[in-house]
């Protein structure tokens, strides 16, 4: 009767890994309990997602080395195994909601987010060009909300001009608005096949952890450029900034729990440290408190089937 906060399926969006082949599973070490599927399995767990009342699940391939090239061209390619996979879904299950990351690292011999210069430095205005014809390309797939995670500048106005552009009005974007350069992303380097690609870091274009009013410029940055909303990244270590997004600008804030953050809570619960159930729950529940309308998090389908008892 005096709870504050409410956690139900409906605030667990499901990130999701795609892999080439039929009726592939393939666990991913870094991160116990999570796999890449091929589309079929992709397309189950969509199934999954829906019967359990998860609204959204979000899509991350990993796209086969020959395909990788210094400027991620196949992510322009309307036959990758992304957009594959929106097809798969929205002709299978089309009461899902689709979230489609929009960045080049899945898709480059380098594993940085956009273009690089000689030097090895990401250049902002290159990179945002190729991002526009990403985000195209997966909308005229069929994604529901575009989610560029990439931090380059300018971004996100450029897509929505050319989404409305191209009569795609009704497809959202989620922005990750402030994105840390952070040390908790590792696992999920193993998952999509970039791990030991990256060259240098990422601290040019993301954001240093020191650091908090520059997360709330970026966000206020990428709702005047169009966002529907914006996300946080990572989240447990982050609350802070996401208590005082959701306080500036009262908008739908998301969180994503990272990879590190799920192997982190696995790892605890494998050395009898902690009990499943309780921790899932209790870290979801600190993200509600926090203000986010919603938490990416590789744990959905389990806190769904808890919430549902």
């Amino acid at each position: 009767m005096h709870a504050e906060t409410v956690l139900t399926p409906a605030d667990l969006i499901w990130p999701l890994f795609i892999a080439e082949g039929d009726g592939v599973e393939e666990p991913i070490a870094s991160l116990p309990g999570v796999s890449r599927w091929s589309i079929d399995g992709i397309v189950a767990r969509g199934r999954e997602a829906r019967d359990l009342g998860i609204p959204c699940v979000a899509l991350f391939p990993n796209t086969p080395p020959g395909l990788r090239s210094d400027d991620g061209a196949e992510a322009l390619n309307p036959d990758n195994l992304m957009c594959r996979a929106i097809r798969a879904l929205k002709d299978k299950v089309p009461e899902i909601g689709v979230l489609t990351d929009v960045a080049l690292d899945p898709y480059t011999t380098h594993g940085h987010d956009g273009l690089v210069d000689a030097a090895g430095y990401v250049v902002n205005d290159r990179t945002a060009d190729a991002l526009v014809q990403q985000a195209l390309n997966q909308a005229r797939a069929g994604s529901d909300i575009i989610a560029p995670s990439d931090m380059m500048d300018g971004r996100i106005g450029l897509i929505r001009g050319a989404l409305e552009g191209e009569g795609h009005v009704n497809v959202q974007i989620m922005s990750y608005a402030a994105k840390y350069a952070s040390a908790f992303y590792g696992p999920f380097r193993d998952a999509v096949g970039s791990r030991g690609l990256l060259k240098g870091d990422k601290k040019t274009y993301q954001m240093d952890s020191a650091n908090a009013e520059e997360a709330l410029r970026e966000v206020a940055l990428d709702l005047a450029e169009g966002a529907d909303s914006v996300m946080v990244k990572p989240g447990l270590p982050y609350l802070d900034i996401i208590a005082r997004v959701k306080a500036r600008f009262e908008v739908p804030v998301f969180a994503y729990q990272v990879s590190g953050e799920y192997a982190m809570i696995e790892a605890a619960i494998a050395a009898g440290a902690a009990e499943r159930d309780a921790m899932v729950l209790e870290t979801l529940m600190a993200f509600k408190r926090a203000g986010c309308a919603g938490v990416l998090t590789y744990h959905a389908a389990h806190a769904a089937r808890l919430l549902a008892r």
